[in-house]
């Protein structure tokens, strides 16, 4: 290859991110860019990445993203390596290093079939997602309702299954850069629907199941980290949602004000903690030792059930009365306590590795989060079972 015949960078897809700066030969050979990400609109948030790099096989790439100092979470970018694919299915790692006085992130890859893909972590697309949202429609006992629009028209869409009056909700993706919480929706929606799974026949026995898969539409087709596209972090929005700032938070949590809400989980991914918890509801004004024993109860039981689960690593609890009452699962809680005993969780997963169990081809994966997800009903099913 001659360097006349310059590699293309793009990010002008569904949930690209990334501006190109500079594109020269390296002095050590193949191509040096340095490159940066661009904020959320109407945010200050910036964090996840996702272009292609097309070039001729074998040429080396060192791809330096830069300003990474002033991100949302610069305490994510020491230990973490950049997700890649060249075939858009398998997503491994990449080398890569930063540099924290510099505020650059590098990754060095030698192309092999001449296009690949990097991303914060592996994509999921809103084509994906209307795949998802058709495939689980069409399977036997699931309804499918769409909860209300994003503020660009995008479907809010709601998968039921169930007729039992455990009202259960799960839910993922109010900040769009988590991906890894949709791919724990699809293995999750795939347990549901899979008539020999016994924890699944269990759930639909004595559940009514609400599964909203894609929160914020929006800003996942835009590639933002945190926010919609009005510049909205959803996930501070739950006391006082409204139709011109969050009208994704609004249309789900009046569904939710509809049916009443036993159980609930936001599904989300960590920057910073390599680990795989959930946070809870403490500090919220009508807290009950009740809730607070069935929340350890979960916990502990999903903790012995998977050793991609730990208990000792997450954040720290609230204390009692200064529960944020903005964010799903503290409202969740408070809002259904008193009428329906709710236990409302967050959970967590890396966009880095899960260093309790670590994989150095992958790190945490679409796979690993697919998994997560059956581990979580299965418990879920074993507390209402008990």
């Amino acid at each position: 290859m001659t360097h006349e015949q310059r590699p293309s960078i793009t990010a002008a897809f569904d949930s690209g991110n990334i501006t190109v700066q500079s594109l020269n030969p390296s002095p050590s050979g193949g191509w040096r860019a340095e490159l940066a990400i661009r904020k959320d609109r109407e945010s200050d948030f910036f964090q996840w990445f996702h272009f292609r790099v097309a070039a001729q096989p074998g040429e080396e790439l060192e791809l330096v993203i830069t300003g990474l100092d002033q991100s949302a979470y610069p305490g994510g970018w020491p230990g973490y390596r950049a997700c890649i694919s060249e075939d858009r299915d398998f997503w491994g790692r990449a080398e890569t290093s930063y540099d924290a006085d510099k505020g650059a992130l590098t990754i060095r890859h030698q192309m092999g079939s001449g296009v690949a893909w990097f991303a914060y972590f592996a994509p999921y697309s809103m084509e994906r997602h209307h795949d998802l949202v058709a495939e689980m429609a069409s399977r036997a006992g699931v309804r499918h309702h769409e909860l209300g629009q994003s503020i660009e028209g995008q479907p809010i869409d709601c998968l039921e299954m169930g007729e039992g009056p455990i009202q259960v909700w799960l839910y993922a993706r109010q900040h769009p850069g988590e991906s890894m919480a949709e791919w724990w929706m699809e293995g999750a929606l795939e347990k549901l629907t899979d008539p020999a799974d016994p924890h699944a026949r269990l759930l639909r026995s004595q559940c009514t199941l609400h599964i909203v898969p894609n929160m914020n539409p929006d800003g996942s087709c835009r590639g933002h980290l945190r926010t919609n596209v009005a510049g909205v972090n959803l996930n501070r929005e739950w006391h006082e949602p409204s139709a011109e700032r969050s009208p994704e938070v609004l249309c789900v949590r009046n569904a939710m004000d509809a049916t009443g809400v036993h159980w609930a989980m936001d599904v989300h991914g960590d920057e910073a903690i390599p680990h795989v918890f959930i946070a809870g509801f403490d500090g919220i004004p009508s807290w009950t030792t009740d809730q607070g024993e069935r929340y350890d109860r979960y916990r502990d039981l999903l903790a012995a059930r998977t050793p991609d689960f730990q208990t000792a690593k997450g954040y720290p609890r609230a204390a009692a009365g200064r529960a944020n009452l903005s964010m799903s699962t503290n409202q969740l809680a408070e809002r259904f306590g008193p009428s329906h005993g709710c236990v409302a969780m967050t959970l967590e997963m890396p966009f880095k590795d899960n260093d309790d169990l670590p994989c150095a081809e992958q790190g945490w994966s679409p796979e690993r989060s697919k998994l997560l997800a059956h581990d979580c009903l299965a418990v879920l099913a074993e507390m209402i079972a008990g």
